[in-house]
């Protein structure tokens, strides 16, 4: 974590979002209507400051383009580069689509369809697709839970598991790329070899038992000389692989209208294979070339096999098309063993062949052993394209992304009807020949296909090569995120790379791991090892997602709902753990502050109890069960003065009665109660030790102290200042409810309302936070959230506005957004409208006051300066002790009356005057008071004409003054601020960021 200090020495961490230095604090505060905050404005941005840099937030990270300008215009002022944005269809759809209409889909599905027939192969298809289909909705929950940063699934996986799982999974999404990289440049060569030129062949057999050797030899050799041309293409020019992109996706699409216009073709026009032993050109009888594939030369009379000479041959239709009724023939599965002959075994034939002599014979053979999950294995690789879309996190349009992550299980509508319609057009025996021996070499779907064999053949060569430089751009990308995260020490060497940024030496070590793929030669074989390692990726992805939605931490918030299907609360997971448990797990506890996207508020409630050791405020107790939806800690707190050994008793009892009121109020946490000489040292105690090891409170919440004007004890609302001066030291949030009886009991449902929050200055985030997780619980949940922010005469509101509804888009918050402008300034009404509201809602309020050399004319100008350095506040200290230079002014309603009627009697300026002879004027009053108490009032005004009818009113809490002695001016103020509100929570940020655009 990082931090930087304020300029009291406080750390503060970096907002995840914006970067807070000495500069931007230098422009925080402009204004003299927000006085009463300006405590605040030191440390925490204003809000239209804030807006401001997020509205030109970027996630990305400096590029090629940005290097290669900065090459050309080098000392030049460089432009602002905008990256492009790709949508739905070009930044989700085509990536995937270009991934999963590959390699299996052309050079396997067919002999899929043929061996497992096609009840099972529609069954591989549905299990590979549920598999991919549950994995793509949660990926899309993970993606639209915050900004996603340019690496992908990675970072989705490793910024919500943690570091130990993202580094381990984040290897096997990498291993399994690279050893796609060689299954799309094997299926390459295959197409090369097989269909293209097979007169390239390096390797010849010589006898028939050696063609797997010769083609396995040729796949190595072909195979490496394509991965080093991939590398370097890769290496120079990677924006030429994405403008190829396009050409070969468009090639694939083609493809496959070509095959199912040959399907349809198909059935009007089926395809013809001659297959006769010899034919009759005029009255000369002329053998064929199937007659010098089972005998020893041409002629008539030559040495034929005998199982050739005494079977007549049947003519069979290889593709006999949709109207046959071959698809009946073809719902079943025909397993075999490695060396069994691929024939019809519902043709009847005399003799039996020899054995021995079938492997020199141009037969059809099973080249692997088959079976079921074998089958799943070779056909999984085509359905992990979806992990495509999600490594151009970088480039998506948010909202697009939303609508199309799950698009691509559309992708598999063409495999289904596929494997339908293959098993409707083509004969049993045809499908199962792999490479297509029985018509001419040729590429069985490429026979199917139409105008010409020759568009699948090209299409299936270009989609395999895209595929293949895709893997190997993306591939060494990941392993560079990995290795700058330093989860795995030896790896770290491969996070540098080119000047540009570009993964060299990862690109290195993904070319040598493509090569052992590229070694082991067969298609068949490293399919499945392709299958384990996404298999385990897309385990870890769901894990992610069901581990957020179990715990339901604050930051889960996924604009993506449809993420799972249960009806009913799930409960709080496994209870009653044991103590070896607790114990092991509070050990491995950090006690360091957990990252931002963990925070959850920990609260320690300060309670008051009565003469009877009863509960003062249990609806304290409802707040926090309501605001457990975080599912932190909850420590109800205490303090009794006096000592322990006579207080004992008590003690014990009053903890038994907040049990038993934590249990009437549903909240789930632990009891505290201390015993202390004085109140103020017990409550201390109490916000310093409570908890233990990392299970510690980060906020405390407590009640207003109501009737303080008229209470004889000035202890309590002093002992109230003293709590918010220690819960800001220990840098602790702070929630203080006012009017906490009139909150709402567990058992109440409010009706449709709203959550108004007040947004002046930004500590945090906590204001956002709040709303969003007590609407998590069925009391507020029919509530609507909206935020108010203040706009100063600088200020664009329309501009703010914009701003903020764009920030709350990106915290997945659902709200109605509103400027509000305060602009007036401090004028003679304005200030006789606070003189008034002092007299009137305070008739026994003394306000601090020190003589003012100011000129009358330039009065306002001074009102308006903000002293940054709060220097009012030192000449307050240093001027604490001079009597003849301090008086007090008492207000009363008696008095009021008196100078009233005085005024009705002479001139205003003159009376004015009159009414402070002998006295301070009002001018002379300290300025700092009068722009707070001006604040507040001007506050007070907005807040109660736009949110007096709100369930539920959140405010900025401003700080206490540095000097005690305003403290009672201070809870004047907070007074003033907050009447005529009903139920108000007065918030105070610990510090630190608690919510994160993030995911």
């Amino acid at each position: 974590m990082c931090y930087v200090s304020t300029g009291d020495g406080v750390p503060k961490e970096n907002s995840p979002f914006i970067n807070n230095t000495d500069n931007d604090k230098g422009n925080s505060y402009d204004g003299t209507n927000l006085a009463l905050f300006e405590e605040e404005m030191d440390s925490n941005p204003m809000v239209s400051s804030l807006l401001n840099k997020l509205a030109n937030y970027t996630n990305l990270t400096q590029g090629a383009q940005e290097h290669e300008e900065a090459d050309d215009d080098e000392g030049a002022k460089k432009k602002a580069v905008k990256s492009p944005q790709m949508g739905t269809f070009m930044g989700v759809y085509l990536p995937c689509l270009q991934n999963i209409l590959g390699v299996i889909l052309f050079l396997r599905l067919t002999w899929i369809v043929g061996t497992a027939g096609i009840l099972e192969s529609l069954a591989i298809v549905c299990l590979c697709c549920s598999c991919t289909m549950l994995t793509a909705i949660s990926m899309s929950a993970i993606a639209t839970n915050g900004v996603v940063p340019a690496g992908g699934s990675y970072y989705m996986i490793s910024r919500s598991l943690g570091p130990e799982f993202g580094g381990a999974v984040g290897l096997c999404f990498y291993l399994g790329t690279t050893f796609a990289g060689s299954m799309y440049i094997l299926g390459t060569i295959e197409i090369l070899l097989t269909y293209i030129v097979p007169k390239a062949a390096i390797f010849v057999a010589e006898r028939k038992e050696d063609e797997v050797d010769a083609l396995l030899n040729n796949m190595r050799v072909y195979g490496t000389c394509c991965l080093a041309l991939m590398s370097v293409v890769v290496f120079v020019g990677v924006k030429y692989v994405n403008k190829l992109a396009l050409v070969f996706l468009a090639c694939v699409i083609l493809s496959i209208i070509a095959i199912y216009a040959g399907v349809i073709k198909t059935i009007f026009e089926p395809p013809d294979f001659p297959c006769l032993k010899t034919v009759d050109i005029g009255n000369v009888t002329v053998t064929t070339k199937l007659w010098k594939l089972f005998c020893d030369g041409p002629e008539l009379n030559a040495t034929c096999n005998d199982y050739f000479v005494q079977n007549n041959l049947t003519e069979v239709q290889g593709i006999p098309g949709l109207a046959s009724g071959v698809i009946s023939d073809n719902l079943w599965s025909e397993y075999g063993p490695l060396g069994m002959l691929v024939e019809n075994k519902k043709l009847q034939s005399i003799g039996e062949g020899d054995s021995s002599q079938d492997i020199y014979m141009p037969y059809v053979v099973n080249d692997i052993t088959t079976f079921f999950t074998l089958l799943v294995g070779i056909y999984f690789p085509s359905v992990t394209g979806i992990m495509a879309g999600s490594n151009r996190s970088a480039t998506w349009k948010g909202e697009d992304f939303i609508q199309g992550f799950p698009l691509p299980f559309l992708n598999r509508a063409p495999d289904i009807t596929c494997v339908i319609l293959f098993g409707g057009c083509i004969e049993g025996v045809l499908l199962r020949d792999k490479f297509g021996d029985a018509v001419k070499g040729n590429l069985v779907i490429g026979t199917l296909s139409w105008p010409s064999p020759w568009v699948i053949v090209i299409g299936s060569f270009f989609s395999c090569c895209g595929a293949g430089l895709q893997s190997l751009t993306g591939a060494p990308r990941l392993l560079q995120a990995i290795a700058r995260d330093g989860i795995v020490p030896f790896l770290q060497v491969f996070g540098h790379g080119k000047a540009n940024g570009e993964p060299t030496w990862a690109l290195l070590l993904t070319a040598g791991i493509c090569e052992i793929g590229i070694l082991i030669a067969s298609l068949d074989a490293v399919a499945p090892i392709l299958s384990m390692f996404f298999l385990m990726c897309y385990l870890f992805v769901n894990l992610a997602c069901a581990v957020q939605t179990l715990l339901r931490t604050p930051n889960w918030r996924p604009r993506f709902n449809y993420y799972h299907w249960a009806e009913k609360e799930w409960g709080d997971g496994i209870r009653g753990l044991s103590l070896n448990a607790a114990r092991y797990a509070l050990i491995r506890l950090e006690e360091a502050p957990p990252h931002t996207k963990n925070w959850r508020p920990q609260l320690l409630v300060l309670l008051n109890v009565d003469s009877d050791q009863g509960v003062k405020h249990p609806r304290l107790l409802s707040l926090t069960t309501q605001l457990k939806a975080g599912k932190g800690l909850t420590i109800a707190g205490n303090v009794l003065e006096g000592t322990y050994l006579t207080k004992d008793a008590e003690a014990k009892k009053a903890e038994q009665n907040i049990k038993s009121a934590m249990s009437a109020e549903r909240t789930k946490g632990f009891c505290h109660v201390v015993v202390s000489s004085n109140l103020r040292d017990g409550v201390s105690h109490l916000i310093q030790s409570a908890g233990l090891g990392g299970m510690k409170h980060n906020t405390v919440l407590m009640a207003w102290p109501g009737n303080w004007r008229q209470s004889n004890d000035q202890q309590s609302w002093k002992n109230f200042i003293e709590t918010v001066r220690e819960t800001t030291a220990t840098h602790h949030a702070l929630l203080v409810a006012k009017n906490v009886d009139s909150f709402p009991t567990n058992q109440e449902r409010l009706g449709e309302g709203t959550i108004d929050v007040w947004w002046v200055v930004h500590d945090g985030g906590m204001l956002m936070l709040l709303p969003f997780l007590l609407r998590q619980h069925k009391v507020w949940r029919k509530c609507k959230m909206r935020i108010f922010t203040v706009a100063q005469m600088d200020d664009n509101s329309i501009q703010m506005k914009k701003d903020l509804q764009v920030f709350l888009y990106h915290l997945r918050l659902d709200a109605e957004v509103e400027v509000v402008e305060m602009i007036q300034s401090i004028t003679d009404e304005s200030r006789s409208s606070i003189r008034r509201k002092n007299q009137g809602a305070a008739p026994s309020t003394e306000l601090s006051t020190q003589s003012s050399a100011a000129e009358d004319t330039h009065e306002d100008e001074a009102q308006l300066i903000h002293d940054r350095n709060t220097a009012s506040h030192a000449a307050l200290n240093d001027k604490a002790d001079a009597g003849p230079d301090r008086v007090h002014m008492t207000w009363t309603k008696d008095k009021l009356f008196t100078e009233r009627n005085r005024n009705r009697e002479c001139n205003a300026n003159v009376a004015v005057r009159d009414m402070f002879n002998m006295k301070p004027e009002w001018e002379s009053l300290n300025q700092s008071n009068v722009r707070r108490m001006h604040t507040a009032v001007k506050m007070n005004e907005v807040v109660v004409n736009k949110s007096q009818g709100a369930h539920l009113v959140l405010l900025n809490m401003p700080g206490p003054p540095r000097n005690r002695g305003g403290d009672e001016n201070y809870m004047e103020f907070l007074e003033v601020l907050l009447e005529g509100l009903n139920r108000v929570l007065l918030v105070r940020g610990g510090g630190r960021e608690v919510i994160t655009i993030y995911s």
